[in-house]
């Protein structure tokens, strides 16, 4: 919840939101600054650009890997790796010179070079097998490990702050980050090193066996039309040509593959979260027989998926028609190309098998792009989406920072006060006023109702108190040292045992069973109290009210000093919800409590109340009243009040 700290109480307990900056904490580079495109480009321009900027926004985080920050192997895999391209290269060459050692031998019936040749051949095969071997450690040992990295680098910024439910509320193209962060993360880290590898294996075979063309195959002279043609180094520039055409093919081919595999992507992702809307919400729509209509917006969704797979199959198929009709004729191009020097005695059949050897794998070198075009245009639509929800971070970073719509600053209170809002205003991330000039002072052991209209801005308030909306002015300022408890209106059950839900945000094993269990008990559950080590899908099984009193079961174990209630009882009905803010004020008689509520009879909960009310240009608190008489002054500090009538007031 904001900036808090997590602490410890003296009885040792887990750890609470407490409302501090965390000293030493690591701080994060800046975000890189925001980039835009030349004014003076066409839509469809800026739209490139844009693209070309998200994966240069990739690299900007993804290359931190090798940094001061980074891995502490990632310079040892990635050396390693090299080492072992360049041996598995070299074992390639002997092979290839085994190739003409035997065929000559064959040739000439050499019986006994024959005999060594196939000696020879096994610490060869064996050698680059584990070369081989040792290479794919290496390449997928740098791939575990930077996407460990990188993830845990864009879950940190992710669930910072609270991140994760600020990118709900502004605008941008980060949708689905779970898909981003758990598949497209994975393909735009593994890819890459593939690329390297197998670039770095391409071009020094193509380096060792063009040469190897060019002293095996010479010159090749014919006649035509009477002249006399020599064509120097003729098995090099045939592998070039042949590599051009092909390549060339493939990206005339290929040319939309990289927004084919990104839209694939993104319908993939909508699919998964429409099925995971349908489980998360699986009793709502079960009661009101919402099936026929889910499954309408799933069958949508799927067909979409469906149709961007179809394009994405015919982009594979005329792809696939270039690089198998290459992988078939190459093999064949250099024996033609040496069979006239072959029947005129000038090569050898070694020689001549050498050089078809050395073709292939120059053919392969060169026609990497072939191979590999499809899984780039992949990696480059997963790193744009990657990329995407960087941004998205990176706009929330500096709206934490202070942006032209200005950031609400936390603080600590002065004095006893355990909370003060000092000229809070709270708008949207595009500057739009939400709540306006707010200005209020909290008292130790007050209970305070916020009440207003709907839309009257009274849960984004409390958000901004919890420092989940960055958005307005003002301040809102804590007492130091002072555990902050939130009590939603949908309380998160986190997937494990019983005890985990009723011990969370704290450790599970932080409490004994009895404690536990009569945490359960003084909430009404004491039904439960016998399956606290059961691992069930609580958040399924619970009803509303039933989730309402394990949040206060909670509460009571954490037993915090500022406890804020944003419609906590609302499941409850009239008679549940007295009984447990009796339970509260009798439990936590100590506590500050802020509620937000409709209900007038939660009043006889609270000593005091405030009232907002929708206005043009914000919400504005209109109205202060004391609940329970209090001596000593009024604590609404609004200049707008005071430009008002007192509101009647119960002090004596």
């Amino acid at each position: 919840m904001g900036k808090h700290r997590a602490k410890k109480s003296a009885a040792d307990k887990p750890p609470i939101v407490e409302v501090a900056a965390e000293d030493g904490a690591r701080v994060e580079p800046p975000p890189p600054e925001v980039v835009e495109p030349d004014p003076e480009l066409t839509p469809e321009e800026a739209e490139e650009a844009r693209k070309g900027y998200l994966l240069t926004r990739f690299w900007i985080s993804a290359r931190g890997f090798w940094g001061r920050h980074g891995d502490r192997l990632a310079w040892a895999y990635s050396i390693g790796l090299a080492v072992l391209i360049v041996a598995s290269v070299g074992f390639q060459y002997g092979i290839n010179v085994w190739n003409r050692a035997i065929f000559d031998a064959i040739e000439k019936r050499d019986s006994a070079t024959v005999f060594w040749l196939s000696a020879v051949f096994f610490p060869l095969a064996i050698g680059s097998v584990l070369i081989a071997v040792a290479q794919v450690f290496a390449r997928m040992g740098i791939q575990r490990r930077w996407r460990a990295w990188l993830t845990a680098s864009v879950l940190t910024r992710w669930l910072a702050h609270g991140r994760y439910y600020q990118l709900n509320l502004v605008g941008g193209d980060h949708k689905n980050p779970e898909y981003r962060i758990a598949e497209d993360l994975r393909i735009a880290t593994d890819a890459p090193v593939d690329f390297a590898t197998g670039v770095t294996s391409a071009l020094l075979s193509a380096a060792t066996f063009i040469v190897v063309l060019w002293t095996i195959g010479g010159a090749l002279t014919v006649t035509v039309a009477g002249s006399t043609i020599t064509i120097p180094g003729f098995l090099v520039i045939a592998a070039v040509l042949y590599a051009a055409i092909a390549s060339g093919s493939i990206t005339v081919i290929g040319r939309r593959f990289v927004q084919v595999s990104e839209d694939k992507n993104q319908a993939e992702a909508e699919f998964r979260y429409t099925l995971t809307r349908v489980r998360e919400n699986g009793e709502s729509i079960a009661l009101l027989g919402g099936e026929e209509e889910e499954r309408d917006g799933i069958d949508k969704n799927f067909t979409k998926v469906l149709r961007q797979w179809a394009r994405l199959a015919g982009q594979h198929m005329r792809t696939t028609l270039v690089s198998q009709g290459s992988s078939l004729i190459a093999p064949v191009v250099p024996l033609l190309l040496c069979a006239p020097k072959f029947l005129d005695g000038s090569m050898t059949l070694g020689q001549v098998m050498q050089a078809a050897s050395a073709f292939t794998i120059v053919q392969t070198a060169f026609g990497w792009l072939v191979d590999n075009y499809p899984r780039l245009a992949d990696w480059n639509a997963c790193a744009r989406r990657i990329a995407s929800l960087m941004m998205s971070l990176d706009g929330l970073e500096r709206a934490e920072q202070g942006d032209k719509f200005g950031r609400i600053q936390r603080g600590e209170t002065e004095g006893e006060a355990m909370l003060t809002l000092n000229d809070l205003s709270v708008s949207l991330d595009d500057g739009t006023a939400v709540v306006d000039d707010t200005e209020v002072v909290v008292e130790p052991g007050e209970r305070l109702l916020v009440a207003g209209e709907s839309g009257s801005g009274k849960s984004t308030l409390v958000r901004a108190i919890a420092g989940l909306w960055p958005w307005g002015g003002g301040s809102v300022n804590f007492h130091p040292d002072r555990r902050l408890f939130m009590l939603p209106q949908k309380p998160y059950v986190p997937s494990g045992t019983l005890r985990r839900a009723v011990a969370y945000p704290g450790s599970a094993d932080s409490w004994s069973d009895k404690e536990i269990a009569d945490a359960l008990d003084k909430v009404g559950l004491a039904h439960l109290k016998d399956k606290i080590e059961e691992d069930a899908p609580w958040d399924q099984t619970l009803s509303g009210g039933e989730k309402q009193r394990l949040a206060f079961a909670r509460l009571f174990l954490h037993n915090p000093d500022i406890i804020v209630l944003d419609e906590a009882t609302s499941a409850l009905d009239d008679k549940s919800q007295d009984k447990m803010m009796e339970l509260l004020t009798k439990t936590l008689p100590k506590a500050t409590i802020v509620s937000v509520a409709h209900r007038t009879e939660l009043e006889a909960f609270h000593s005091r109340k405030i009232v907002l009310e929708r206005r043009k240009g914000g919400a504005k608190l209109v109205s202060d009243i004391d609940l329970i008489p209090r001596k000593g002054r009024r604590r609404l500090l609004g200049r707008f009040l005071r430009q008002r009538k007192p509101a009647p007031n119960k002090a004596a």
